[in-house]
């Protein structure tokens, strides 16, 4: 308390304390009214009597019978309830100065400093300076202690005057003095708290006298409140005494405090109550959404995990569209669904915080880390079967391409090698004549060749064979067995050529002529059917591409087998010229040709035919591989087209993503006017979901052109897919961080300056710029913020700040920390005393009390989880509140 030396011309004293203001400036005791001087000795003698009567005692005069000290010793003692020290007996002057100064010195050691005022004057019988020191008694042990609603001392017992009197018309206490004078306001407080003694509606404003002695006589009477003033006194006063006033209502706040408490304490614990039930159901509604989403991934997992293939490409694309319906419509729900999962889970910690209880942990199995880990493992699952579906479809259009080239080859194989066993089992030289055994063995020799040069297609089809084999061709066993015949007939073959030429070589010397002519036409013209043969093959081939530059490269192979062209057609003219000589040379000379050429199968007509199929099949070649062309500009097309969006998206979304992290580091304005940005980013968001969707109908567009690969875009689907829901899921986890912000602001009382400070000092000290501090950071900040820290105190907080070890303080738990030990929150132990006022001082409450003093709703919540009361003092239906508010703030289980 601050201490006024009164000016030396005066011998009064000025008391000033923290429970003083200047109204009670004692300059103005100098010149106090007669009128209030005698109200304030008519008051402050009933006060000092209705304590001293405790002890058996009274006063007559107030200036006369403190002199001796005795009983001003006597009244501190009865008022404080402790014990001052032994009194001198003597009567002497200076044996009633030392009592008057233990008095004083028990009050100085209460925190009141006292100036000027010195025994002498109150053993001399000064009235002024006697009744401004009763006036600092009575404030020090009747008013200072009044609190209500962070108000103390005057400014609290006026307020609760203002509380109790508000609902009474006719009544407005703006003071201590003009305020009480017409007797309304005295006799509201006595209807507010006992109805039953005063009935409010007969009193008139015009009878100030009656209603003042009406409130005198019934606190007298019932409250036990003596009779401190005089209603003549009060009425004809324009401004009664403020101190005598305040005295005065001070008893009657006295006497209602017990109800007072009754009624606070039944208010905690509902509000105590109320958020146990809110948090309860906020535990329940988060098991029940956690239980549903880890059932649907216990569903969808093993449906992801079935890689069992089909055998044909219709059944495999039906795969992968299911697989399309999955990601488009079953699973984002599910997105959503994780993400307010995580945001209910964060508020409902924050609350739980907030409100002073432990920690919620989930059931096992249902952290918010299991649901990330069931998340995680259904993503890798859904990527494996995403690769399986396309590497599969990749494998059944090989397959296909590959069976139609066997089937082909295969026919064409069949078609060459039918009647070949029957001609080499044929003994027609045994009675052939000489020309035509060397006829048969030339035949069998331009045979031979014909066999050999067939023998590169016979490996192709095993080589075919074997790859259909290793892709796991559906109907590999035909394939096989087909194989199998070509591959046993060909050695059947080559077996029967031996012998047929073992046997012509057995009657070589009956031949003694050939026909070159003949010869050299079927030794030119096998080759060329063959060659022929081979082009027709390679004309009529299939063939797949993935690219313009292999459809070109396909283009340009073809040119140059274009360009090859004219020296076939010289080879088929010299072919068809040794024909013309045959025939010339049979025309000269008379030759009768019988039969056809021996040494060959081969007619001019056939390589005629063959050579007119083989220019047919030359622009229909060139028209497949311009239909192919066009194919692979339109799937360019669509590469082109997907990338030019996937390149603005991409960037896009990362463009957000570091905006909305600047957002949530950003100290400049209200948390309100962060929310409306990140509303207003939320918003932009799901407004873009439209170019997101567009993506994905190109996409699909893709993937049914077969098309795989896109070299203008380091984008794929998935990138963009899984850029978007981390897109989505950062600006509504930064909205639940601002609103968590906005809570805690609102429930610990910080303002925004306060929390733009802390912003600024987390932003400083957040090196990494990624909303979190690493512990040596964090220590820095602290010692920045002026804290004084030893390993043993960091520790502390660092458990405080980190409770799950991450090595990381996030600026929620920044701000946790900051606000926790300034906090007003409710404790186990406020709870249990709250009870106790409720249960009269006893150790264990009743059914009946709790529904007397709570609401239905929460005395049956505390009925149902109150345990049996089995102390020594329990009696018939006795229960244990001791230990339910222990378990509600997680100290022992309910």
């Amino acid at each position: 308390a601050e201490v006024l030396l009164a000016p030396p011309h005066r011998h009064l004293r000025r008391v000033e304390s923290d429970y003083m203001t200047q109204e009670e400036d004692w300059d103005r005791d100098l010149l106090l009214d007669p009128a209030w001087e005698k109200q304030q000795r008519k008051t402050f003698t009933a006060w000092c009597n209705s304590h001293l009567r405790k002890a058996g005692t009274q006063i007559e005069n107030i200036e006369e019978d403190f002199r001796n000290g005795l009983k001003l010793m006597l009244l501190l003692e009865v008022i404080s309830g402790e014990r001052l020290p032994k009194p001198d007996k003597g009567k002497m002057r200076f044996h009633k100065i030392a009592n008057v100064n233990k008095a004083l010195d028990y009050i100085s050691s209460k925190g009141v400093k006292l100036v000027s005022i010195g025994a002498e004057e109150i053993v001399d019988g000064n009235l002024k300076m006697t009744l401004g020191m009763i006036w600092t008694i009575i404030l020090r042990f009747a008013i200072q202690d009044i609190s209500v609603e962070e108000t103390s001392a005057k400014e609290g017992l006026l307020l609760w005057c203002q509380r109790k009197t508000a609902p009474y018309r006719n009544v407005n206490v703006q003071n201590f003095h003009i305020s009480w004078k017409d007797g309304l306001a005295l006799c509201a407080l006595i209807h507010r708290h006992r109805p039953d003694l005063i009935d409010y509606s007969k009193l008139r404003k015009d009878d100030p006298i009656g209603n003042l002695n009406t409130a005198f006589e019934v606190a007298e009477k019932y409250l036990d409140i003596p009779k401190m003033l005089d209603a003549e006194d009060i009425v004809n006063t324009p401004k009664p005494d403020e101190k005598a006033i305040m005295t005065y209502v001070s008893c009657f706040y006295h006497a209602f405090a017990g109800a007072e408490q009754a009624e606070t304490a039944a208010n905690r614990i509902c509000k105590v109550l109320a958020v146990n039930q809110e948090n309860e159901r906020l535990m329940e509604e988060y098991e029940k959404l956690a239980s549903e989403l880890l059932e649907w991934i216990r569903r969808t997992i093993p449906w992801l995990e079935n890689r069992v293939a089909e055998q044909t490409m219709r059944a495999m694309q039906q795969k992968l569209e299911d697989f399309r319906d999955y990601r488009r419509i079953h699973k984002p729900p599910r997105v959503q669904e994780k993400c307010q999962l995580e945001i209910n889970f964060n508020t409902l910690q924050t609350k739980l915080r907030l409100s002073n209880r432990p920690a919620f942990m989930p059931s096992e199995g249902k952290m918010v880390s299991d649901i990330a880990n069931a998340w995680k493992g259904l993503e890798q699952v859904e990527k494996g079967y995403e690769e399986w579906l396309l590497t599969e479809i990749r494998r059944l259009e090989r397959l296909d391409h590959l069976a139609e080239k066997f089937k082909q080859k295969c026919s064409l194989h069949e078609s060459w090698t039918t009647g070949k066993e029957h001609l080499l089992s044929q003994k027609d030289y045994e009675t052939a004549s000489l020309m035509e055994i060397r006829a048969l063995m030339r035949k069998h020799e331009a045979f031979e060749s014909d066999l050999a040069a067939h023998q590169d297609r016979v490996e192709q089809i095993a080589a075919i064979a074997q790859e259909l084999n290793e892709l796991d061709y559906h109907d590999a066993a035909s394939v096989n067995t087909r194989c199998q015949g070509i591959c046993d007939q060909w050695d059947n073959l080559g077996t029967l050529t031996q012998k047929r030429r073992d046997a012509l070589e057995r009657v070589e010397k009956l031949w003694e002529t050939i026909d070159q002519l003949y010869l050299e036409f079927a030794k030119r013209a096998a080759p060329f059917n063959n060659w022929m043969d081979g082009a027709m093959e390679d004309l009529q081939d299939m063939f797949i591409v993935h690219s313009i530059e292999e459809i070109q490269s396909l283009i340009t192979a073809h040119d140059q087998y274009k360009a090859t062209l004219p020296e076939a057609d010289k080879e088929r003219i010299a072919i068809m010229g040794i024909q013309n000589e045959i025939t010339k040379i049979a025309q000269t000379y008379g030759i009768k040709l019988v039969g056809v050429n021996p040494y060959t199968v081969l007619s001019p007509q056939d390589i005629t035919n063959k050579w007119e199929a083989v220019k047919q099949l030359v622009p229909h070649r060139d028209q497949m591989l311009q239909e192919e062309v066009a194919r692979q500009q339109a799937n360019e097309r669509l590469r082109r087209s997907f990338a030019a969006q996937a390149n603005i998206i991409g960037p896009w979304i990362q463009t957000k993503m570091e905006e909305i992290g600047h957002v949530s580091v950003d100290i400049t304005g209200s948390l309100e006017e962060q929310m409306n940005n990140l509303k207003q980013y939320e918003q932009n968001i799901i407004n873009y979901k439209s170019n997101i969707d567009k993506l994905e109908g190109d996409h699909q567009l893709i993937q049914e052109a077969l098309v795989f690969d896109n070299k203008h875009t380091n984008y794929t689907m998935e990138h963009i897919r899984v850029g978007w829901e981390q897109l989505l899921t950062t600006i509504a986890r930064t909205i639940n961080e601002v609103e968590n912000q906005i809570l805690t602001r609102d429930a610990k009382g910080i303002s925004q300056e306060q929390l733009n400070e802390f912003r600024a000092s987390f932003n400083h000290f957040d090196r990494k710029r990624n909303g979190m501090m690493d512990p040596d950071d964090f220590r820095a900040c602290l010692i920045s913020m002026g804290y004084d820290l030893g390993e043993v105190e960091f520790a502390r907080i660092m458990t405080l700040v980190d409770p799950n070890n991450t090595g990381v303080v996030t600026f929620q738990a920044f701000i946790d920390f900051m606000t926790r030990e300034t906090a007003e929150t409710d404790t186990a132990e406020q709870v249990m005393a709250s009870f106790k006022i409720l249960a009269s001082d006893k150790s264990y409450i009743t059914v009946e009390e709790l529904r007397r003093e709570l609401p239905p709703e929460q005395a049956e919540y505390c009925i149902c989880r109150m345990t049996k009361y089995s102390g020594p003092d329990a009696s018939p239906g006795a229960l244990d509140y001791i230990s339910f508010s222990s378990a509600l703030y997680g100290e022992s289980d309910l």
